[in-house]
């Protein structure tokens, strides 16, 4: 979904219980549906503050609950990550790519004007749209208002789902739209090609003319929106997202980082050709090798683009599946390269346990939160460089084994 990168912590209470003491033993609490009748209550306060009319945010919240779908997805957490090439799989699908390709030619006259207005290509454009909602199949059930005051009320995500309200309510004050037909996701995104409320405020136009920004009705408003997004995002009309690509036997894997951008120059010095084998169309423009499943795994070259729709989803399996299908789209074959699938993902508490099993060897990883940023991968790559394997900075259950036997071997 549109900036779902801005999603972050914050307290778990109500406004007015995070100043109040513990209770004393024995005293009888709110059940959560009365506590989340008192939020609503406060919070109108705070949106009336916003330039948000009282009768606009009673009709919104009239009749909405705690929804405890949203509250389940909210705080649950997958044990397994889901193994990038199974993702594409079930992303880059053969239907997902003849329905893209049919809608291109029915809707060809209003594709060109796009990307002649915003100089992204309509694969692009059209490979977001299938990812995000199916082409329209799945705009998500849930009504705007009751997901968003569940993420605001309490859990991981309330400061999100605080300004997110807000943002809806803005919309909804705006474009003079009556808030029971604003359905989303749980997570609060909206339309067929899902923008956040606040990306909504900031990045949505009006791609029909008829003088509104309609992402739930209007396909022109919700695909002119992703184009004029990814174009405010550092799109090059001039550049591809990037292509697969072979690597020397000699490569130097810990330079393979989607952090790590080099001239095409440098790459090919390195020894990095196209999959034919000849020399790397030199672009002018800083790329980066991604290995998205290690040394074993393809090759990736990333060009500016590829950061444009991390923008959009700052998730790199979701980049290289808007990718792979806006390839397809346009008449490609997608992926050449073989994927390790006999490599077993880490759980969660894995990623820990390999994070804890570094800093004790004398790699800092930052801290164990199970999450393999920027500074794990490099505690990896240092692991693996000082021990003669190839130091791609990917983790692995036979990369755990060895950190875990070298740990407790230790005197």
């Amino acid at each position: 979904m549109a900036a779902a990168a801005a999603m972050v912590l914050a307290c778990a209470w109500p406004l007015s219980a995070q100043a109040q003491d513990v209770p004393s033993e024995g005293v009888t609490q709110p059940d959560p549906a009365t506590r989340f009748r008192v939020f609503l209550q406060e919070f109108r306060s705070e949106a009336i503050e916003a330039g948000i009319p009282a009768e606009l945010y009673d009709q919104a919240t009239s009749g909405i609950a705690l929804n405890p779908r949203v509250e389940q997805l909210n705080l649950s957490q997958p044990e397994f990550v889901r193994p990038v090439w199974d993702y594409l799989e079930s992303a880059v699908t053969e239907t997902r790519v003849s329905r893209g390709r049919d809608l291109i030619g029915v809707n060809a006259e209003m594709f060109a004007r796009l990307q002649q207005t915003y100089g992204v290509p309509t694969e692009v454009v059209t490979a977001i749209w299938g990812m995000e909602t199916n082409y329209g199949g799945n705009l998500g059930g849930f009504n705007l208002f009751e997901a968003l005051a569940t993420l605001a009320y309490e859990g991981p995500r309330a400061a999100y789902g605080r300004r997110q309200l807000i943002a809806a309510l803005k919309i909804a004050l705006t474009e003079g739209r009556d808030p029971a037909t604003m359905s989303g996701s749980w997570a609060g995104a909206f339309g067929f090609t899902q923008f956040v409320p606040t990306t909504f405020l900031e990045q949505a136009v009006d791609g029909d003319g008829d003088g509104k920004r309609d992402l739930w009705g209007s396909q022109a408003d919700a695909l002119a929106s992703t184009a004029s997004y990814l174009s405010r995002s550092g799109w090059r009309s001039d550049l591809p997202w990037g292509e697969e690509v072979q690597l020397p036997p000699d490569f130097p894997y810990e330079t393979a980082d989607p952090d790590i951008r080099m001239a095409v120059s440098e790459w090919s010095a390195k020894g990095v050709r196209k999959l034919n084998g000849e020399l790397l169309t030199e672009t002018g423009a800083q790329s980066a090798i991604f290995l998205p499943a290690g040394a074993r795994g393809p090759a990736f070259l990333l060009n500016e683009n590829f950061y444009a729709i991390l923008k959009y989803n700052f998730a790199t399996s979701y980049a290289l599946a808007v990718s792979v299908l806006s390839d397809r789209l346009r008449g490609g074959t997608g992926i050449s390269g073989s994927w390790p699938r006999g490599e077993t993902m880490l759980s969660v508490r894995q990623r820990k346990t390999l994070q804890e099993g570094l800093t004790t060897l004398g790699y800092d990883t930052g801290g164990a939160d199970g999450v393999l940023g920027r500074r794990t991968r490099q505690a990896i790559r240092e692991f693996q460089k000082a021990r003669g394997i190839p130091a791609d900075g990917y983790a692995t259950a036979s990369l755990l084994t060895r950190i875990l036997n070298e740990r407790f071997t230790l005197p």
